[in-house]
């Protein structure tokens, strides 16, 4: 097995891992994320209907200034803005394959001051 697959391989088990624990335990809509080189997405997945509540990106803001951690909280706040027109009050963060640390974090800390329990 190639280098590049064993490193896929382990992120799908990790991102696997991880959701299984969350809807192992909640029942709530979900935060979901994705981070590229550049842009950081995020999206509110009800699980139960199977559909994407509200979504944000940084392709979405054209506006955005600073550096990527400031983009991705201010990425997290409007997306607790468009949840709370919705009447979404609480939800899980699904990290994904991703580290809770660097945009990751970002994003959850303006979910977080946008208004949303995390």
């Amino acid at each position: 097995m190639s280098r590049l697959k064993k490193i896929k391989k382990r992120a799908k088990r990790r991102a696997l891992r991880v959701r299984k624990k969350i809807k192992e335990r909640s029942n709530l809509p979900r935060v979901s994320v994705f981070r590229s080189a550049n842009h950081v997405y995020a999206q509110i997945i009800d699980d139960v209907g199977q559909r994407t509540l509200a979504s944000c990106s940084s392709l979405e803001l054209k506006d955005l200034e600073g550096d990527k951690k400031k983009k991705a909280n201010v990425i997290g706040k409007e997306l607790a803005k468009k949840a709370i027109e919705k009447g979404i009050a609480e939800v899980v963060f699904d990290r994904g394959k991703f580290l809770y640390h660097g945009r990751v974090k970002a994003l959850a800390d303006g979910l977080k001051e946008g208004g949303l329990k995390v």
